[in-house]
């Protein structure tokens, strides 16, 4: 195996390049020997359709396929791979599950895709300490089936199963963040493994400190270490970087109590304004609310026909809350009388499990039930976030301006933390359509600025939002980014052209 590195470093570091003359994206044959040697002949892939899979995620990017697709085993692997690339100027986009939403997996210089999800163990757990451990394989999902007898849960659920360590990488959110927070709230350490090849552990190796707020847990409950205060933030760098200034091997996840009793509901309104004022009503009367949801009228017909609802097709609000019976049985009177100030009707509750479940795997299914409505069509998925009290402003100015767009789509979204999305119905050989999309996509992210809010919740930069980005930060803001990516990225080559 040495041999055959020395062979690939040889061949390759001659100035000539990692792509053969004459055969744009085609890897020299050596380097790929070189790839197998690290992690075994099966787990290296060149094939054009394994290739394709890995350069499209849900979005509608077109897609741009690697060079080469490679399935590292351990940390140790990774970081044999990225010294190994690194020093022959060969990209690297890592992969996780592939349900992005804004490009972030496209290829656009070629190289190596790493897929991280044969890393899949489930390394430590701390039960007395609200803390887990898993590498970048494990899903939400998996995590939370491995935690059922454990009587601690994580909350943060953007909807798809997608890989903790990929949602680390994107900042996901989701439903529970009005209460829980979202990954950046969650996240004790992560294992990075730097371009060199070196190993990160961002708050040291084996720490799980606790810090800022933890919204949803007693304080007599947080034992250990309760914060830290030692230095950078580097975890908070990483949350949020989506590959490129390293890639992400483990995170150490705080876990949240099961609650005691749960309840959901749902209530239709009259109009967008008074489904969205009642948000803002309810968590300004501090209902311990732990999800409010806001589907708009066409997502409420798509997610009855998808998944055999029988809901009024209007405004509606998906509601759910944590707690002791007793609480609940205030919140849930609360929040009625609240939505019924605002014009609310058909205010009804789910207490059993398998009705919360079906309640919450239609609007999970959202994005889907939205595809069913132009059969053949691609969607586009947009979001944005914006200060609570904006939230009602910005809500009825985007259903206004997409009736007038004459585009088909929907809207859904987390609106307990501002944050809300826009899913459209297109068709990609219509270059006019595509057009729209792009153009109302763009306006939806500047009037979400021009009210201090932000170009995206949840879905990160990727490729569609880096000129909004820009716009949010401003110059002095995307120039310090550029140098924290030129410091510990100085050849570029850690996920090219995504979010600078």
């Amino acid at each position: 195996m040495a041999l055959l590195l020395r062979a690939a470093t040889w061949g390759l570091s001659s100035g000539r390049g990692y792509c053969s003359r004459g055969t744009q994206g085609s890897l020299r044959e050596v380097f790929v020997a070189a790839l197998r040697a690290v992690v075994g002949p099966p787990h290296v892939s060149t094939s054009i359709a394994v290739r394709e899979q890995h350069g499209r995620d849900e979005s509608m990017h077109r897609c741009q396929p690697p060079d080469v697709v490679v399935w590292p085993q351990n940390v140790d692997q990774v970081s044999r791979l990225t010294a190994l690339c690194y020093s022959h100027g060969v990209p690297i986009i890592p992969f996780g599950t592939g349900t992005g939403l804004e490009g972030g997996v496209c290829a656009v210089q070629g190289g190596v895709c790493m897929n991280l999800t044969h890393m899949d163990r489930i390394t430590a757990l701390n039960l007395e300490d609200f803390s887990v451990v898993v590498e970048p394989g494990v899903t939400r999902k998996a995590l939370n089936t491995h935690l059922r007898d454990s009587g601690l849960w994580f909350p943060v659920d953007p909807g798809s199963d997608a890989s903790l360590c990929g949602m680390a990488a994107t900042g996901a959110s989701g439903t529970n963040a009005v209460r829980y927070g979202t990954m950046r709230d969650n996240i004790l350490n992560l294992e990075v493994v730097l371009p060199s090849g070196q190993l990160l552990h961002t708050a040291g190796p084996g720490r799980h400190f606790r810090p800022g707020f933890w919204p949803s847990l007693p304080a007599l409950y947080v034992l250990g270490s309760r914060k830290s205060a030692a230095g950078y933030n580097l975890t908070g760098l990483f949350v949020g970087s989506e590959g490129t200034l390293g890639l992400i091997t483990a995170a150490t996840l705080r876990l949240h109590p099961v609650p005691e009793a749960t309840v959901a509901a749902t209530c239709a309104f009259p109009s967008v304004q008074a489904a969205v004022d009642s948000t803002v009503h309810i968590l300004q009367a501090a209902v311990p609310v732990a999800r409010i949801e806001f589907l708009d009228d066409v997502m409420m017909d798509a997610c009855n026909r998808h998944s055999q609802l029988n809901c009024v097709v209007a405004p509606t609000l998906f509601l759910e809350f944590h707690g002791s019976e007793q609480a609940l049985v205030e919140q849930l009177q609360r929040a009625e009388e609240i939505t019924q100030h605002n014009g609310g009707s058909h205010f009804s509750w789910a207490k059993e499990a398998e009705e919360r479940s079906r309640l919450w795997a239609a609007r999970h299914n959202a994005w889907y039930a939205a595809l069913a409505l132009r059969p053949g069509c691609k969607g586009y998925s947009t979001d944005v976030c914006v200060p609570i009290s904006r939230l009602p402003e910005i809500l009825v100015q985007t259903k206004e301006d997409l009736k007038a767009s004459g585009l088909t789509g929907a809207i859904v979204g987390h609106v307990g933390d501002g944050n809300f999305h826009c899913i459209l119905l297109v068709d990609p050989e219509d270059p006019e359509e595509l057009h729209r999309v792009e153009a109302f996509a763009q306006q939806l992210g500047r009037r979400a600025l021009a009210l201090h809010g932000t170009c995206t919740g949840e879905h990160g930069i990727g490729l569609g939002k880096r000129q909004l980005l820009q716009e949010e930060v401003g110059a002095v803001g995307v120039e310090t980014m550029r140098q924290l990516k030129a410091t510990l990225d100085p050849r570029g080559l850690m996920n090219p052209g995504k979010v600078l």
